[in-house]
């Protein structure tokens, strides 16, 4: 074998070892990510989830706002990566515990009763007040001492929560806005963010206050992160008083 044609093996074999080098690398990255997001989410690969889906305000008994439908849309694409399923139900045919499957619940507690369920249950110290009538604390969501309100057209507020498991282990997501637009935004906040809120919470139970700025313009786009609530949610109000 002269040089010539040795030095053609031996840049062949190079570049055969390192393409499977990189390839090796990128598919351990890949796989780690992913084992990662399916841990926060509690989606193991072929496992079954819920979507719980609030009604319309003003709306038919049976209708879904387009702005939570398209917050299904954001979530489904978090459960597709993962390898899950995901069952859709409404907020009122959702009668079962929670834990054995990870359940993602959209809507506040004036159209989705399976978030009524979860704030007493689990954020007891967060109260949202669901008065009919106008007047300027109507929506707002009372936690910590502090009160965050709707301005129509304006500032709405969402909060975003991943609860602990009961039997099984498996979370409760929780997106209860002021409006649909917020809904949504909470949804997009948790798809570009989850990574980030992965690394600091890791499994454990999380309350953060969101504010969508003018979504009139914006739409669900600007959301801000207003407080991290975790330990005064989780706090029945009386004994934190």
């Amino acid at each position: 074998m002269n040089d010539d044609v040795r030095n053609i093996v031996l840049g062949v074999i190079a570049t055969a070892l390192s393409g499977g080098f990189g390839w090796f690398s990128r598919t351990y990255l890949w796989r780690r990510t992913l084992r990662r997001k399916q841990v926060f989410f509690g989606l193991p690969t072929g496992s079954d989830c819920l979507f719980v889906v609030n009604r319309q305000m003003g709306g038919k008994e049976s209708s879904v706002h387009r702005n939570d439908a398209f917050a299904l849309l954001e979530i489904s694409a978090l459960i597709k990566d993962c390898g899950a399923n995901v069952q859709i139900v409404t907020h009122d045919e959702a009668r079962q515990g929670f834990g054995e499957r990870a359940e993602f619940c959209v809507g506040g507690p004036t159209s989705n009763t399976r978030t009524v369920a979860h704030l007493a249950s689990m954020l007891p110290g967060v109260q949202v007040n669901t008065d009919s009538q106008e007047h300027e604390d109507r929506g707002a969501i009372q936690v910590g001492g502090e009160s965050y309100r709707w301005v129509k057209e304006r500032v709405e507020h969402v909060v975003l929560a991943r609860l602990a498991g009961g039997e099984g282990g498996r979370p409760v997501f929780l997106l209860s806005g002021q409006t649909a637009v917020s809904n949504q935004a909470a949804a997009r906040y948790l798809a570009r963010n989850h990574k980030q809120l992965a690394r600091k919470y890791g499994t454990e139970a999380f309350c953060l206050v969101l504010k969508v700025v003018n979504s009139q313009a914006y739409g669900p786009d600007v959301t801000e992160l207003v407080a991290d609530v975790t330990r005064a949610a989780l706090t029945p109000v009386v004994a934190a008083a």
